[in-house]
């Protein structure tokens, strides 16, 4: 599978269905096959160290402020993957990497994540 880099811009895309970037987005997804899981590197995260979504169900993150009403309505409910997650902190050895049980899915991801793939069913860890 290739590596995609998909930088979500401001928040507000994620309610523009039909925006340029939100078709680019979705053409994107389509032009390949659909990914067993996916992992995003959100830097997103503002916390000391490296840290890995380990949970079954990660939460949809409302990581901003001041947006209208509807983009906090947004739902994403990929599952988890937490063999997959630990996994990546074997692989990412001598790098201290931690399981996460807390965080969940930053509109980095599930703004970008709901236009590839707006039924959520592959595993993400980010």
């Amino acid at each position: 599978m290739p590596v995609v880099f998909a930088g979500h811009g401001n928040p507000m895309n994620a309610l523009n269905r039909e925006s340029l970037l939100a078709r680019s987005w979705r053409q994107v997804a389509e032009g390949m096959p659909r990914p067993r899981a996916i992992v995003a590197v959100s830097a997103h995260w503002y916390i000391r160290g490296t840290k890995v979504t380990a949970m079954e169900t990660p939460r949809t993150i409302y990581d901003f402020g001041g947006f209208p009403e509807e983009l906090y309505e947004i739902k994403y409910p990929a599952p988890g993957d937490p063999a997959l997650a630990s996994h990546l902190v074997g692989l990412l050895a001598p790098t201290s990497v931690e399981l996460d049980q807390e965080w969940g899915l930053d509109h980095g991801t599930w703004s970008v994540l709901t236009h590839m793939y707006p039924a959520p069913t592959s595993p993400s860890c980010s």
